[in-house]
């Protein structure tokens, strides 16, 4: 528990919320990020596909907002369509679905990610 007001640099940390609402600050790093066991709040940065070929979070939903740029999300081994994001466009990606973001241009995305039990498929 922090206990007091915080700043923090969403440049280069991410702030992860416990199941009880306690907000810790983490240094950022690129998947497999730091496995919270809550929600890890953060803005990626991204000018290239991530390192993996899709993620599935089994703890509940991913919430993923565009600020700027564009992304396609690709939902993994379901029948729906692939879902192009544009600046200021959300997404809920449902508990268990794996999928990937490709970068169609140089983004940054805010996600609110639940944790720890991420799981990740290598690149062939």
């Amino acid at each position: 528990m922090i206990g007091k007001a915080t700043t923090f640099d969403p440049a280069t940390e991410v702030v992860g919320l416990t199941h009880g609402m306690e907000a810790q600050i983490h240094p950022a790093r690129h998947d497999p990020g730091i496995p919270v066991d809550g929600l890890t709040i953060g803005i990626a940065r991204m000018s290239e596909n991530s390192p993996h070929a899709g993620e599935m979070h089994p703890d509940g939903d991913e919430t993923l907002y565009l600020i700027s740029g564009r992304v396609r999300v690709v939902l993994l081994d379901t029948d729906q369509p692939d879902i192009e994001m544009t600046p200021g466009s959300g997404l809920i990606v449902p508990k268990g679905t794996w999928h990937r973001v490709d970068i169609l241009e140089p983004s940054e995305i805010m996600y609110a990610t639940p944790g720890p039990n991420n799981q990740y498929r290598p690149l062939p």
